[in-house]
């Protein structure tokens, strides 16, 4: 596998970050900033490079490179296979159809994908108005849960405005891009750990659909989650990045941080970025910078644990709630996960509105928020 790296910063032209190398028929990863990744330019000087690149773009909320997490960039990262091959599906949603079948576009996206051998699957979604919970179930009903998929959803910096993506085109709102990856030779491996902890009465939902959460206890929801955050309920969803919902499944056994996009002040409720089933059971969570860092390290430890070979390619996806909390010390997840996979594998990824990848040991993939996903690839 050779893996080529460039960056491009606000005003300024494309340039390497690694040794540059002749590549044929690469798959080009560009994840950057929404408002670079808007200007006119972009694709073609892309293009420019990898003339016969499959390029996928993906905006984000912060970009992930080896060296650094950089904000207002573009980072791209161009693989070429030796012994495995790669196919491309796209969707796109109707432009301002925001209300949407989530779970039959997961479903058709990875039926796309020719199946014959089929091993692993990324997936870079928009982020703005999908249902990630519905997304995934989707997917997996397409292999029968029977096919590891980990991806995101694409950001836009805490700004929660637009998000952009596209396959082998300027980008755009409303696409959802699927790699899928194929060979007897190809090695991934994933991990996600999140860090954050539970406090305060654990909360039964007694009212929700889909992703919107009415009453928990038989009171309004939101009411209740500002008597929580006291003095900080003014700061408003923005806020809620902070102090997410830890949710329990109905059988008990598993459990999902849901981030809090936004709230409804007329309705007395909050849109959560998945969705939260009535009867399941919910707590308030918090963190601090060294709880992150710590998962970030386990989730690499746990990544490598079943390896045969050494990962070649590592694919960071982490949230903008953990963004938020790591603050000036963003760089130290990255650098915890670095040094334990080794600085041999290229790293690249990105800040996101929501993590694709199973929990662990399992092979059906889940919508989580404010974790780590740690996907490594070699052939």
């Amino acid at each position: 596998m050779k893996v080529v790296q460039l960056k491009k910063e606000k005003n300024k032209k494309l340039e390497y970050i690694s040794e540059k190398q002749k590549l044929t028929n690469p798959l080009v990863l560009v994840f950057g900033n929404r408002y670079m990744l808007q200007e006119n330019s972009i694709y073609d000087e892309i293009r420019d490079v990898f003339k016969n690149g499959h390029i996928v773009f993906g905006s984000t909320s912060g970009e992930i490179t080896s060296t650094s997490v950089i904000e207002e960039s573009i980072i791209i990262t161009a693989i070429e296979f030796e012994n495995s091959t790669f196919s491309i599906a796209h969707s796109s949603i109707p432009n301002g159809q925001h209300k949407i079948d989530s779970y039959k576009i997961g479903k058709e996206l990875i039926q796309k994908l020719p199946k014959k051998n089929l091993k692993y699957a990324f997936v870079v979604s928009e982020g703005s108005f999908v249902n990630g919970s519905q997304l995934a179930i989707g997917m997996n009903s397409a292999t029968e849960n029977n096919l590891l998929i980990t991806g995101a959803l694409c950001g836009d910096g805490s700004r929660f405005q637009t998000t952009l993506s596209s396959y082998n085109e300027k980008p755009k709102e409303g696409e959802l891009v699927a790699i899928g990856f194929y060979g007897d030779s190809l090695e991934v491996s994933f991990s996600t750990n999140g860090g954050w902890i539970p406090f305060g009465p654990e909360r039964v939902v007694t009212k929700s659909t889909d992703n919107i959460l009415y009453e928990l206890d038989g009171k309004p929801a939101l009411d209740l989650y500002k008597t929580y955050l006291g003095e900080k309920s003014k700061d408003l969803p923005g806020a809620a990045l902070l102090y997410p919902l830890k949710v329990k499944s109905l059988d008990e056994n598993k459990s999902v941080v849901r981030t809090i996009l936004n709230i409804n002040e007329e309705e007395n409720s909050m849109i959560l970025a998945g969705d939260i089933l009535e009867n399941s059971k919910v707590q308030l969570m918090m963190t601090n910078v060294d709880r992150i860092v710590n998962a970030a390290e386990v989730c690499a430890e746990n990544s490598l644990s079943h390896r045969q070979k050494k990962p070649e390619l590592a694919i960071l996806i982490s949230c903008i709630g953990r963004k938020l909390v790591l603050d000036q010390r963003v760089e130290e997840e990255v650098e915890e996960v670095i040094e334990v996979i080794g600085k041999e594998a290229a790293v690249c990824g990105f800040y996101s509105y929501g993590e694709i990848a199973p929990f662990n040991e399992e092979i059906n993939c889940q919508l989580h928020n404010q974790t780590m996903a740690i996907t490594l690839i070699s052939e």
